[in-house]
């Protein structure tokens, strides 16, 4: 199906659920955007690539870009209509659903012209997603993947784990297994200081189809056991049936340890600048804004 039929059939199902005029997508150059309140949703995908073959690209991270919307002014009648509805305290649980839902669909948008290169779009969902919705997690976007021509197990849905919920990890983790049940693939995300034994014995439980980490800061970490901590994560995530990737890998030494270590796929700013300068890698993967 044509991307603009696409991005029509979206917004005819949205304003239809919402029972109001609500069309956020938006097609341009060939890029989608989504308007959410007083910002635009746009897409960075980032390249997965092969470690050992930084040339092959397997799959890719999609991240954010949010800049702001144009606000239209209010008429008389809107604004009198407005200030006589009641007040609102709080932050709906239901708003948060929305912008991801929202934002995973513009990413999978934009995902749809390089869906037939690579073999997977891997996909941040938010902690706060996933305890918004009681049950059946990925049904409602299954139905946006199965409407693009992709199947759910092109899709790897990837959770940060950090002790902000770590009183939920339950329930979030049985959230992701539904989302497994349903054939997608899952990821955990690591920060380098969360490589405890607790983290350990997560990987081993769950089995996560992919683990990721952060290689933000392990420049700057001073740890005579950083070596043994990445060969025991790389380990166990095999042994687990799962692969292992190293994301946001800036330089040279850190992408030595990536292969040293023995993690499966690379992303970063890194291979952006040696492979397009070694293979004459086309800009296919170039940020959607």
């Amino acid at each position: 199906m044509p991307l603009q039929q696409l991005v029509e059939y979206f917004n005819d199902r949205l304003e239809w659920e919402h029972h109001a005029n609500f069309r956020p997508f938006i097609l341009h150059d060939g890029i989608v955007q989504g308007l959410f309140g007083p910002i635009r949703i746009g897409s960075e995908l980032a390249p997965l690539r092969q470690t050992l073959r930084p040339a092959t690209i397997t799959g890719g991270a999609a991240h954010l870009n949010v800049t702001a919307a144009e606000t239209p002014h209010l008429q008389n009648h809107e604004l009198a209509r407005l200030v006589s509805l009641p007040a609102q305290q709080g932050i709906n649980p239901e708003s948060i659903v929305n912008f991801d839902r929202l934002a995973r669909t513009v990413h999978m948008l934009n995902f749809l012209p390089l869906s037939h290169l690579q073999d997977f779009l891997q996909l941040d969902v938010d902690p706060r997603h996933i305890l918004g919705v009681k049950k059946d997690h990925g049904a409602y976007f299954q139905d946006v993947i199965v409407k693009c021509g992709l199947q759910p197990s092109n899709i790897i849905i990837t959770m940060s784990v950090n002790s902000i919920y770590a009183a939920y990890y339950e329930a979030l983790l049985k959230g992701l297994e539904n989302y497994r049940e349903r054939h997608y693939r899952v990821a955990l995300k690591f920060d380098y200081n969360a490589l405890g034994s607790a983290a350990m014995d997560l990987i081993s439980m769950f089995s996560p189809d992919f683990v990721c980490l952060s290689a933000s800061k392990l420049e700057t970490i001073k740890d005579n056991q950083s070596l043994e901590k990445l060969h025991r994560l790389n380990g166990l995530t095999a042994s687990r049936g799962g692969q292992t990737i190293m994301l946001h890998i800036n330089d040279k030494k850190i992408a030595a340890l990536a292969r040293k270590t023995g993690f499966n796929l690379v992303q970063g700013d890194y291979y952006e600048q040696t492979v397009s300068e070694n293979y004459n890698e086309p800009p296919r993967w170039a940020g959607k804004k």
